[in-house]
């Protein structure tokens, strides 16, 4: 029997998860980093809580035999991805990712790109007054100094500082495009900062139906030497193969 580590908290993740569920030949273990309150919880056995670092988890795959491991965490979580690459290599486990592509522009959309949110921040005054950021909780400190009027969206509440103009929603996706539009009329916005997070996103349809810019932090590159798939099923057939 294979023991696998899968690194979790998306849908990719889940969907793994239940591809694999009941299969004889794996034992899956669904890692979660523990950040989020009542979080949708995967088909089989499931741990909560950080390693240690990478000589941590490489500690764990050492003492739980595990055979690989398959980093299915959200395409912003660098360091996570990193622990992941660093521990695998000391433990000797093959490491598998598992993204999601990334968003493709589309007609009408007026995308403009930026390395990370501190860039963001820097261009997004000569984008508009009335942002729309869905950068996540940790990332609003980037645009606290900014004398705009935000509209933010996270799913948990989002620590200090804050931009001192905030309207802040707490909220889990997915949205509607309905929903979306009418958040986009009802507070004006004129610019919708993201990240570049892959899947569906009715944001960025909204958006492009509005014509308002839309300025995307581009994903961190991913750590060197690790083969990576776009879907769930690709992760479950290079698992099934081992």
């Amino acid at each position: 029997m294979l023991r696998v580590l899968l690194l979790g908290g998306t849908g990719e993740a889940r969907a793994l998860a239940a591809l694999l569920a009941g299969d004889a030949g794996l034992d899956v273990t669904t890692s979660l980093a523990g950040r989020t309150p009542r979080p949708q919880l995967p088909a089989g056995h499931v741990r909560s809580g950080g390693f240690g670092g990478a000589e941590g988890l490489a500690r764990w795959l050492r003492e739980h035999r595990t055979g690989a491991v398959v980093d299915a965490t959200h395409p912003f979580a660098a360091r996570i991805s990193d622990h992941a690459a660093r521990a695998a290599r000391t433990a000797g486990v093959p490491l598998l990712a598992l993204r999601r592509p990334g968003w493709a522009e589309q007609p009408g959309d007026r995308w403009q790109w930026a390395a990370d949110t501190a860039e963001a921040a820097a261009l997004l005054p000569a984008l508009g007054r009335r942002p729309f950021l869905t950068t996540g909780a940790g990332e609003l400190a980037a645009f606290a100094a900014l004398p705009l009027h935000f509209l933010a969206r996270t799913v948990t509440p989002p620590p200090p500082p804050l931009p001192a103009r905030c309207d802040l929603i707490t909220a889990r996706g997915p949205f509607t495009h309905e929903g979306e539009r009418a958040l986009l009329r009802d507070h004006r916005i004129d610019v919708l900062v993201t990240k570049d997070s892959g899947g569906p996103a009715a944001k960025l349809a909204a958006a492009r139906e509005a014509a308002i810019p839309v300025l995307i932090v581009r994903r961190p590159p991913p750590p060197p030497g690790v083969p990576a798939v776009p879907t769930p099923e690709a992760a479950a057939r290079w698992l099934r193969a081992r």
